[in-house]
């Protein structure tokens, strides 16, 4: 019985997918690669990862499907042990490159990266108040009014 919808249909009709890893012998890039290939049937506009050496942050985010948006030499420039990925379904933000995640921020205090799956039902709201307090953004997406949040309250 098909009570959710029409599963015969072509179109994605996934959510985000978001996966992490942290590993203490070897680098995290390739592992988020191929579970990024795992979860593509849940996001097909955009696919990015974000890793961390212990000292910086290493990100590399880009419009299409996970094998159009990495190359070997993506991969090589990702180091570090720990990161999450990313494969993006729009449900809030605009199409382009600036709503792709994981999205990355870099404040006087440290950086971080973020994904997440959903919407922030007030993003507006505190867009608002972060803006504000001098926050600048580069993208119209609720993440990025996240990223923000957190980094006021956690850095």
């Amino acid at each position: 019985m098909n009570a959710g919808g029409d599963y015969t249909s072509d179109e994605p009709r996934e959510k985000c997918g978001v996966v992490g890893v942290s590993l203490a012998d070897r680098e995290a890039a390739r592992p988020l690669y191929y579970a990024l290939y795992a979860l593509q049937h849940r996001g097909q506009e955009s696919a990015g990862i974000v890793t961390h050496d212990g000292f910086q942050q290493h990100s590399h985010v880009e419009r299409g499907l996970v094998g159009d948006a990495f190359d070997e030499g993506d991969l090589a420039s990702l180091s570090g042990g720990t990161g999450i990925g990313h494969v993006r379904y729009p449900t809030a933000g605009s199409l382009d490159k600036s709503c792709a995640q994981p999205f990355s921020v870099s404040f006087k205090s440290g950086s971080l990266g973020l994904s997440h799956n959903g919407n922030l039902v007030n993003a507006d709201e505190v867009r608002e108040e972060l803006a504000a307090a001098g926050h600048a953004f580069t993208s119209d997406g609720d993440t990025e009014v996240i990223a923000h949040d957190l980094a006021r309250n956690l850095l």
